[in-house]
C-alpha cells in the first residue's frame, strides 16, 4: 500500500554495510525516475550509479550528513551507504529541474523502500569536489546525492509541537517530529 511505503520512507543514515547493492538493482531504481513525470517532458536528468567500497568512500568524503545532530560527523564504519546515486540535471537541456529532481527522488526511494532499502538525499553536498573526482562533464550540475543501503537504525515520526527537529535518544532511535495534519490544512 502506498501510505504504508510512504511511512517506511525515512532518511536513512546508517546501514548495513555488508549489504551490497547491484547494479541491476541501481538500474531498477533509475527506470522508476525515467518512467516519472517531468516538466515539458524534456527529461534532463542523468544519474551517476556507484557501489564499490573505493567510489563510496570518495562520495562519503563530500556530504554533511545531519543538519540537527552537529556532534555527529555521519555514519561510522560497518553503518556506511553500499551505494549512492549522483542526480545531476543537463543544463544544455532545462536550467531549473527542481521539480523534475524532487519527483524522480521520490520514486526512486519508494521503490528502494519496496526493495527492503532504505536511503537519505542530501543537498549538502561539496559539489565542486564530487563533480572533479568523477570527471564529470560541465554541463552536468549535481542537484542531489542519494545514499543507499540496508537500514540498520530505527526512525520513528511522532506529531511535532513547535520544534520539528529531529534528534536521537539514548537508545540511537532517529526520532522525526511531523507538523500535525490540522496544522497544514488552510
Amino acid at each position: 500500500m502506498l501510505k504504508d511505503l510512504i511511512e517506511r520512507n525515512r532518511s536513512y543514515r546508517r546501514f548495513d554495510q555488508t549489504a551490497i547493492i547491484g547494479m541491476d538493482t541501481l538500474s531498477e531504481l533509475i527506470n522508476l525516475a525515467r518512467m516519472t513525470a517531468n516538466g515539458a517532458n524534456i527529461q534532463s536528468l542523468r544519474f551517476k550509479l556507484l557501489n564499490t567500497p573505493e567510489n563510496n568512500e570518495k562520495v562519503f568524503s563530500c556530504l554533511k550528513w545531519a543538519g540537527y545532530l552537529p556532534e555527529w560527523s555521519g555514519p561510522q564504519e560497518g553503518e556506511k551507504p553500499t551505494a549512492y546515486i549522483i542526480v545531476l540535471n543537463e543544463t544544455k537541456l532545462k536550467n531549473n529541474a527542481q521539480y523534475d529532481v524532487g519527483l524522480a527522488c521520490q520514486s526512486i526511494l519508494l521503490g528502494a523502500v519496496e526493495k527492503g532499502l532504505g536511503g537519505c538525499l542530501f543537498g549538502s553536498v561539496d559539489r565542486n569536489k564530487l563533480s572533479n573526482i568523477f570527471a564529470l562533464n560541465e554541463h552536468y550540475e549535481i542537484t542531489l546525492v542519494i545514499a543507499l543501503g540496508k537500514p540498520v537504525e530505527t526512525v520513528v515520526l511522532e506529531d511535532a509541537d513547535d520544534d520539528i527537529r529531529y534528534w536521537r535518544d539514548e537508545n540511537q532511535v532517529h526520532h522525526v517530529p511531523k507538523r500535525k495534519l490540522a496544522d497544514l490544512i488552510v
